[in-house]
């Protein structure tokens, strides 16, 4: 009999924690926007996850969702990053990565610095020329907190619920 090989169209560690920031992102209830954040050790253990809403006890139904207006989700709404920071609940996340789909904002970037978190890897840069995400760089920067775009190799991933035996 000859030898069994492995597979080979497996998922790279990156794909496999950006598909669960990918999937914790799924959870959101905003309409406009769903982030989610995963953050792993650096012996590729997740540590916590989470995604953008608002606080425990915050009705979603309760508070808005609006992006304009006179009252606006902004003040309301805990991001991906910080609601993953804050899931850890003590967990030690010094030299962690931190994988999300959207490159993070001035005050997440702050709660990454101060949690010890060493590497962000994310998708997408959209927000590139904002003053909040042109602070967010320039203070991890300074912090030696390393950068990372993710470039996939694969375009989706699928999952598939149903159970054959």
């Amino acid at each position: 009999m000859g030898k069994v090989e492995k597979r080979s169209d497996y998922i790279s560690w990156d794909e496999y924690f950006m598909g669960v920031a990918i999937l914790a992102a799924k959870r959101s209830k905003d309409p406009s926007t769903q982030v989610g954040a995963c953050i792993v050790n650096q012996y590729n253990v997740i540590l916590t996850t989470g995604y953008n809403g608002f606080p425990k006890g915050c009705s979603d139904d309760e508070f808005p969702w609006d992006r304009e207006g006179e009252i606006t989700k902004y003040p309301y709404v805990v991001h991906a990053e910080l609601n993953a920071i804050l899931n850890a609940q003590g967990k030690d996340l010094n030299g962690a990565r931190i994988y999300v789909d959207l490159f993070p904002c001035n005050e997440c970037a702050k709660a990454i610095i101060q949690s010890g978190i060493k590497e962000i890897v994310y998708l997408s840069d959209k927000y590139a020329d904002t003053p909040g995400v042109q602070a967010s760089k320039m203070m991890l920067k300074a912090a030696g907190v390393k950068l990372t775009q993710m470039r996939p190799q694969i375009e989706e991933l699928v999952l598939n619920f149903k159970v054959d035996k």
